[in-house]
């Protein structure tokens, strides 16, 4: 499939249910017209399309670089590169180059998953609890060996082993039962699930396809079953010889060293320079190169695509004048905006503000050890008295040109799902003050400082604020709240920490107060990673330690509710839980800063993460231009 044959067609349904959603397409809008003035810095929205359209460049300007490379700016490395064991977006995005799954991400259509290495979307049952595929027969790994359904179930089992470093995505597969291989056909296999769920399908997105030979060489996988896994009493750490399977598996080598970060994608890892930039190059004779249609996830025009790290807003600028970067997602919205400004900058690039499902937050930790980080924030008054300090319009103002949306919580207000019953809370310095008395913070010295006696120990209410060094704009934001909670009398101590150091903090509760983001998605949530109290107590991804027995129950609930009807009330129950507690200030979901050089083409540009479809970019004119298909160009 061609996508610039396809385009007209692409108007998506939302997974199970939900709403249409499209986008609509800005500045060129398909015309084809190559003039200086391309930039747009208006929103590309919620609309009638599901991406937006950019056209190629008609004239392939003498001074573009002929080299079939893209060089794409980062502001950061993946905290970690193993198949299972990372949790970041850049991880998941590399990983879209580098690996395969069952299903893959939909982009395009926004129907939350598409065929990837199966021949077509599930037949599903009728008590919608198995859901059975069939493997396509092009497939293969490096070593020239088919995919095979042995491959799928070690790779799950991997993933719900107890012993595999990974607790951030165990919830994701605890509602699959047993995978069986049909009797008569070796490459059809069904997914047998405990529960109707709302991710029965696109859960598989998250989970790159591992080969049992390589991953598994003496198949110890096949001597468990996936009953012993999910048996609260099996003992895995008495197994010996999963010990020895689990101590290789888990090794860090597999997570940042480019020889051993293997997988069934078109590009391989070639170089890794800390700090400074990662190299994938195109893979030979990869089996996508022999279809005669590929997909826009299919294909592998650049022979290379560096990512360079560059986290310094100025130099970014100065990189995109002198077309030293090809792409973006990463720039702040600033930047773009006084890019956009530049006529040559407009002469050379696309450049698109665009919609995500992404949003902001400070996080508090809501059951702070009392030794090491103290009982600051374990109250919730003094928890909304933080909010009301803070002026999140103002920091939109001040850092994103307004550009961003306003959260009230955790669901985007893009979906049906958001409750817009919940008011936005404001700043009000009077009645953050008010709030922080009642909890029995008062200023008995006279230093401008709150303090109080907590287990007989008097405290000041000085605390820090980890953000990461990844961008600029979380030190400018750090600085704001520092300023705003002051008035108030809290002391607040900005710690920058490189993005893996805030990362671990965060899963091990070692900090009083943190700044971050989290990529959403168009699909229905499953809110246990992040809000069941369990991820707390396994040191997942809820780093706040919200949660208690309602909570939880709604949250078990929820996910096995396919009926939008009555899963919406659910959700926005759970959201006034949230908002109640406030374990978050929610700060806003962001636009996505896109900018591509146009000497390329396919530069169409997504709301769903990641945004753009690097394999896809194709060098319009000069050098080698390879097209990795049959496919007559």
């Amino acid at each position: 499939m061609n996508l610039k044959r396809n385009r007209n067609v692409f108007i998506g349904l939302a997974v199970l249910g939900s709403s249409i959603l499209g986008l609509s397409s800005c500045g060129d809008g398909g015309s084809g017209d190559d003039s200086v003035d391309t930039g747009d810095n208006k929103i590309a929205e919620v609309g009638a399309l599901t991406y937006v359209d950019v056209p190629d460049a008609i004239d392939f300007k003498a001074d573009w670089s002929t080299e079939n490379t893209v060089v794409f700016h980062v502001i950061g490395e993946p905290d970690d590169m193993h198949p299972t064991n990372g949790n970041s977006a850049t991880r998941s995005f590399l990983h879209g180059y580098t690996q395969h799954y069952v299903v893959g991400s939909d982009l395009i259509e926004l129907k939350g998953g598409r065929p990837d290495v199966i021949k077509a979307m599930p037949e599903i049952s009728d008590d919608e609890l198995s859901f059975t595929y069939e493997l396509r027969d092009e497939p293969t790994w490096d070593d020239g060996t088919q995919l095979t359904v042995q491959d799928v179930i070690f790779s799950f089992k991997a993933v719900k082993c107890p012993l595999t470093n990974n607790p951030h995505s165990k919830p994701y597969v605890e509602n699959l039962e047993e995978i069986i291989v049909d009797a008569e056909n070796p490459r059809k296999f069904t997914l047998k699930m405990k529960k109707k769920y709302i991710q029965n399908v696109v859960f598989l997105t998250d989970y790159p396809l591992l080969q049992e030979s390589y991953w598994d060489p003496n198949k110890t996988m096949r001597e468990y079953t996936f009953a012993q896994f999910d048996d609260e009493n099996f003992n895995a750490g008495e197994k010996t010889d999963l010990n020895t399977w689990a101590t290789e598996f888990n090794d860090p080598k597999y997570s940042r060293k480019p020889e051993f970060l293997v997988g069934m994608g078109a590009y391989k890892w070639s170089e890794w320079k800390p700090g400074q930039s990662y190299t994938l190059i195109r893979k030979e004779n990869h089996w996508t190169q022999s279809l005669t249609d590929p997909t826009p996830y299919e294909t592998a025009y650049p022979e290379r695509i560096i990512f360079k790290i560059n986290s310094d807003p100025n130099s970014q600028g100065l990189e995109f004048k002198t077309q030293a970067l090809d792409a973006s997602t990463n720039l702040s919205t600033k930047k773009l905006m006084e890019l956009q400004e530049d006529a040559t900058f407009n002469e050379n690039y696309h450049s698109r503000f665009t919609n995500t499902y992404n949003y902001g937050y400070m996080a508090f930790n809501c059951r702070p050890d009392g030794v090491e980080h103290k009982k600051l924030f374990d109250d919730k008054r003094v928890r909304r008295a933080v909010a009301m300090l803070i002026s999140v319009d103002e920091f939109n103002i001040v850092l994103n040109n307004g550009k961003n949306t306003r959260m009230v919580g955790p669901v985007s207000p893009l979906k049906k799902e958001y409750n817009s019953d919940l008011p936005l809370i404001e700043r009000d310095l009077e009645g953050a003050k008010k709030l922080l008395e009642e909890a029995g913070w008062t200023d008995t010295d006279g230093d401008n400082v709150l303090d109080k006696v907590i287990d007989g120990e008097k405290l000041s209410f000085e605390f820090d604020l980890a953000y990461m060094t990844t961008s600029v704009t979380w030190k400018d934001q750090a600085q704001m709240i520092a300023e705003a909670v002051y008035e108030a009398g809290l002391k607040c101590n900005i710690s920058p920490l490189d993005f893996a150091i805030h990362y671990d903090n965060a899963r091990n509760h070692k900090f009083d107060a943190m700044l971050a983001a989290w990529a959403g998605s168009s699909v229905p949530e499953d809110f246990t990673q992040i809000w069941h109290s369990e991820s707390w107590a396994s040191k997942g991804s809820n780093f706040t330690g919200f949660g208690n027995a309602e909570s939880d129950a709604l949250i078990d609930s929820v996910k096995y509710v396919l009926d939008m009807e009555v899963r919406i009330p659910m959700v926005k129950q759970l959201q006034e839980m949230i908002y109640d507690e406030q374990p978050y200030v929610f700060f806003t979901s962001s636009t996505r800063r896109n900018a591509i050089h146009k000497r390329f083409g396919n530069a169409d540009m997504y709301f769903e993460r990641p945004g753009v479809l690097v394999n896809n970019l194709k060098l319009l004119s000069g050098g080698s231009i390879a097209a990795p298909s049959a496919e007559a160009n």
